[in-house]
């Protein structure tokens, strides 16, 4: 095994005199199934390519992108494993400080828009060079989209980037039957069969039943035209029934194929297969190495697709909403393989995947018909179709435990508290919280308000409630002393300020502390970002409250963590804007104690009103007016 060449030096060793492809990324190089760089690149390895691997080139030298020379068949293009724009900017646009997908975890070795960049530098240098992009960035920018750092709705990536071809979502197979044709001689025409591609075309040969959606110049303009058009995207994400979808920008039409199917565990097996160096390249070592490979490294991912479905979340239109699962025989060799490692201390860090605890079709109907159009499985309560089963999941969990060298297994990524109490016995939970939690529950209630967890597509509070008490209770039945850490966010379309301090009440009845809160993040291509940018519920219609001004955006994260000193006069101010001053004092009902700002003003209030009283004591008393008459008289 070596990791793939990264300058002509490499090559030469290889006896390479062009590489077929070559992969240029926003990421640094690490050859680990987690990165999607190194999946694409390896699939394309086992067919018989060549391919070489430019990371996160110099964008202010053009030249640095041209290091491997013009590659036979094409240039692969990817921001990386999240959206340029996400890992410079946090919710508050303010740039961030450190990268972790980048060596010596510093900020700024990848543009902004850095698929966008990499392809207007390639295009320069290579003229006449095939140019294909993916990846999150491209994959959920593929129509015309709202820019939360534009504040403006873009052009389809498509355009704006100058690439041939698009591939959204898992593009395994998408990759490789391209690279078949291309290596065959076929022409980018030729690819438009393919599944799960975007390309361009000028409106002369667009596809028999297609769907058609507003104009990027309709969309930009039209707030309620964007709502409709992002439903009908949605809408159309399943292999199953999903028809071509077409957008008209200019005098040309962005045309997305169907998704593919989601891979077999047979392929996706083979996929987990292949020859990784499971860590970053040697060259990054001197640097401080690549931070993001620490949690990934000894982590296993079993499975793929989420049919949660939450509205602020990309992974349904990204991944889809069906689940694809490795076998146990894979995963079990992929976890042998960890006691093999010298830096592997016994602790497999997390079993899992979008949803960890999704191995399991939602129901049968899906495997023929797909999942059900515009309906959530488990929001706001579970479909009855839904075949809750985690036996497959706690063997694979049985069975990692049972190997020798093998200390502890956690599972660290998100589960579904609401799929787990669907289950009639407590099996499954009993296991997780005896043997697979490091002291902290992971879970995502989100909010306690029923009508802004229904925007979110999340279930009620009640279901958490009642997962809360089962997992306390069966800790306590372990003789564990357990905690539920609890993801939440602020600011999301349909929060209110009310529903900030009723969140933060929830907060305090239950105990909880959270350390670290999210503000609503509007990211291209999910269905709460439509919400905050239209301020319509695209599915229903319906018109939808979004908190916008800054202020009223700390107003709420700052009501979730009321019990932060730092955030007392944010809280203080929120309270008294919304005439909740009930809350502020030193009684067990309070949110806060007052300070010495809220003190004086409420002692000068009355005061001041007294003196209003007394000045108008002291106004003299008005004559009555003279009529008309009397005046005429006069």
């Amino acid at each position: 095994m070596a990791f793939l060449p990264v300058n002509k030096q490499d090559m030469e060793a290889r006896g390479w005199e062009q590489c077929d492809f070559v992969c240029v990324t926003g990421d640094a190089y690490v050859d680990h199934p987690s990165f999607g760089t190194a999946i694409i690149t390896r699939v394309l390895e086992a067919a018989g390519f060549c391919v070489g691997v430019i990371a996160q080139p110099d964008f202010r030298d053009g030249r640095d992108v041209a290091r491997l020379g013009r590659p036979r068949l094409g240039f692969l293009v990817n921001s990386g494993n999240i959206d340029s724009m996400v890992a410079h900017y946090t919710a508050a646009k303010r740039r961030r400080s450190q990268d972790a997908y980048t060596p010596g975890n510093r900020a700024g070795a990848r543009p902004d828009r850095a698929v966008e960049v990499y392809c207007h530098l390639l295009r320069r240098a290579f003229p006449d060079s095939i140019i294909i992009i993916g990846g999150v960035e491209a994959s959920l920018r593929r129509f015309a989209h709202y820019d939360y750092w534009d504040d403006a709705v873009r052009e389809s990536i498509l355009c704006s980037s100058g690439a041939d071809l698009l591939i959204y979502g898992m593009g395994e197979n998408a990759v490789m039957e391209i690279a078949r044709r291309l290596d065959e001689g076929a022409a980018l025409k030729d690819m438009r069969g393919i599944r799960g591609i975007c390309y361009l075309d000028d409106g002369a040969d667009l596809p028999a039943g297609n769907v058609t959606v507003a104009s990027f110049e309709k969309v930009r303009q039209d707030k309620a035209a964007y709502a409709k058009a992002h439903k009908a995207q949605m809408l159309e994400q399943d292999s199953a029934y999903g028809r071509p979808l077409v957008q008209r920008h200019g005098e040309r039409y962005v045309v997305q194929t169907p998704p593919q199917p989601v891979l077999t565990t047979e392929q996706l097996d083979r996929v987990f297969s292949l020859p990784y160096e499971r860590y970053y390249h040697p060259s990054y070592e001197a640097l401080g190495g690549v931070k993001a490979i620490e949690e990934v490294e000894f982590s296993i991912m079993h499975n793929r697709g989420c049919f949660g479905n939450c509205n602020f979340c990309s992974i349904a239109y990204h991944q889809g909403r069906q689940i694809a699962v490795r076998s146990h025989e894979s995963v079990l060799k992929e976890a042998e393989g960890f006691v093999k490692n010298p830096r592997f201390k016994g602790y497999i860090h997390d079993v899992g995947g979008p949803t960890a605890d999704f191995r399991h079709p939602s129901c049968q109907g899906q495997l023929e018909h797909g999942l059900c159009k515009g309906r959530k499985c488990l929001a706001p309560v579970p479909c009855k179709q839904v075949d809750p089963d985690h036996s497959d999941y706690l063997r694979l969990l049985r069975e990692l435990r049972a190997i020798k060298g093998v200390k502890k297994v956690f599972v660290r990524s998100g589960l579904r508290f609401d799929y787990i109490l669907l289950e009639r016995d407590r099996a499954f939970l009993e296991e997780l919280i005896e043997h697979h939690v490091s002291g902290q529950l992971k879970v995502a209630p989100e909010h306690c308000s029923d009508h802004v967890l229904d925007k979110m597509g999340k279930p009620h509070i009640a279901t958490y409630e009642r997962f809360e008490k089962e997992f306390y209770r069966i800790t306590k039945k372990v003789g564990k002393e357990q905690y539920l850490v609890p993801y939440l966010m602020s600011s999301h379309p349909g929060s209110r300020l009310q529903d900030a301090v009723d969140l933060a009440l929830f907060l305090r009845r239950h105990r909880m502390r959270p350390e670290q809160v999210q503000d609503f993040y509007p990211t291209p291509g999910t269905t709460s970002t439509c919400m905050y940018y239209t301020g319509l519920d695209p599915m229903s219609g319906e018109a939808v409250y979004v908190p916008r001004t800054p202020q009223e955006k700390r107003q709420q994260r700052a009501l979730l963590q009321y019990f932060k000193p730092e955030n007392r006069r944010t809280v203080i101010e929120a309270l008294v804007s919304i005439r909740r001053e009930d809350l502020i004092g030193r009684g067990p009902d309070c949110l806060v104690e007052p300070d010495a700002q809220y003190t004086r003003e409420h002692r000068a209030a009355p005061v001041k009103a007294q003196g209003r009283q007394r000045q108008r004591g002291k106004r003299p008393v008005q004559k009555p007016r003279r009529s008309n008459k009397a005046k005429r008289g006069r």
